[in-house]
């Protein structure tokens, strides 16, 4: 079997693996058993002559030769769903752009951003998705999604370390801040000192037990300049359930400080003084190349919604 004879389902099944980094999660988004991708992957793999993915204990990578595949693979699928569209008498997408953002920049940026977008180009259809900024970084590599928000933390590494480079811009660039309940001793004052979190009770995401790593805001929780281990009472990956649990008394967690903005009543917002700042960036991520209109518009917006220094 040549590479000239791979199906159009198996290209598809891969791009979903590119994009997702893992066969599970590409089994559910495309409603196919784990089996059953695997053996797509598979007859891809021999049709290709190479091995496409590696497969790791915590998902997939791309080989050489998948990076390869999964460019052409991109192209061949979009160009066939538009030729399906096209024979079905269905307008073209040319105002569409898909957008994908990590947890925290869904509460107050995004929304800020399309209802600007809406109120200026009303023709431009925006689809959203939400992720980790590893999983967002596939899905632009998979041509999954145009354009994505991302997170970052210190020392600030680029998103990843593939070819050709993604153009990155900076957003904004501000310090995490922590959330207390209204009651609590701590948001008396305007400013909370890192010496009087030490003790305190945590609100975190799953399998944190600090503020999360590589800018993936999901995980934030414990303050990350405590010289101590800290004590994560509750766990929760939802933001509003973390602010919720905050209001009731639960505990503390770390937020970024764009999301005072949307906390419910019974919280309070409160910089942290003492100790090494806690920056963090919000990225915005596209592949290099010429950006179509639709995609520089909501670009545009979202630059216009970040907040200023």
């Amino acid at each position: 079997m040549a590479f000239t004879d791979a199906s159009l389902t198996a290209l598809r099944v891969f791009r979903e693996v590119a994009g997702r980094g893992t066969l599970t999660a590409a089994a559910t988004a495309l409603g196919y058993t784990q089996s059953a991708v695997s053996r797509q992957i598979a007859a891809l793999e021999r049709a290709a002559g190479a091995e496409l993915l590696e497969r790791r204990h915590d998902g997939v990578r791309l080989t050489p030769a998948g990076r390869i595949v999964l460019r052409h693979a991109a192209v061949v699928v979009d160009q066939v769903d538009a030729g399906a569209r096209e024979l079905a008498g269905l307008p073209d997408e040319p105002g569409t752009v898909r957008l994908g953002f990590f947890a925290s920049a869904g509460a107050v940026l995004v929304p800020r951003a399309l209802a600007a977008l809406r109120a200026g180009h009303p023709a431009i259809t925006v689809h959203t998705r939400e992720g980790s900024t590893p999983s967002l970084v596939r899905a632009l590599r998979a041509g999954a999604i145009d354009l994505a928000l991302l997170g970052s933390a210190p020392p600030f590494r680029p998103p990843d370390a593939e070819s050709p480079a993604l153009e990155v811009s900076v957003l904004y660039e501000r310090s995490l801040r922590v959330a207390v309940p209204a009651a609590h001793p701590l948001a008396r004052g305007d400013y909370i000192d890192v010496a009087d979190l030490h003790g305190q009770r945590w609100i975190a995401g799953p399998g944190s037990a600090a503020a999360g790593g590589a800018g993936d805001s999901t995980g934030m929780g414990a303050w990350p300049g405590l010289d101590e281990r800290p004590e994560i009472v509750h766990s929760a990956r939802d933001w509003l359930a973390k602010l919720s649990l905050v209001a009731a008394g639960a505990g503390l967690t770390t937020v970024p400080a764009m999301l005072a903005e949307a906390v419910p009543d019974g919280v309070r917002v409160l910089p942290v003084r003492g100790g090494p700042q806690e920056q963090r960036r919000c990225l915005l991520a596209r592949l290099p190349g010429p950006l179509p209109e639709p995609a520089a518009r909501l670009a545009g917006a979202l630059r216009d919604a970040a907040p200023t220094p």
